[in-house]
């Protein structure tokens, strides 16, 4: 799989709903338009959760992977 640029890096590992999403929220609101966010998290919700915010908000969730106990998400900011 190629590697993704990422512009920022967001562990949101042991957190819950919504923290993951409020903190996901709060960094892209940091980039500029285009640039991919990386968000660690271990909450197995936040992958439905992840994909309902893309939706909502028109950002694009560009991947999702799974490693052990740890989901990995890459948002583009729209």
């Amino acid at each position: 799989m190629a590697t993704i640029e990422f512009a920022k890096d967001l562990d949101a590992k042991g957190l819950n709903c919504p923290l993951p999403i409020l903190k996901t929220k709060k960094a892209l609101a940091e980039l500029s338009s285009g640039q991919i966010l990386r968000v660690q998290a271990t909450d197995p919700g936040s992958v439905r959760d992840f994909q309902a915010f893309a939706k909502q908000t028109g950002n694009e969730l560009v991947q999702q992977e799974k490693e052990g106990e740890v989901f990995t998400f890459f948002m583009r900011r729209k």
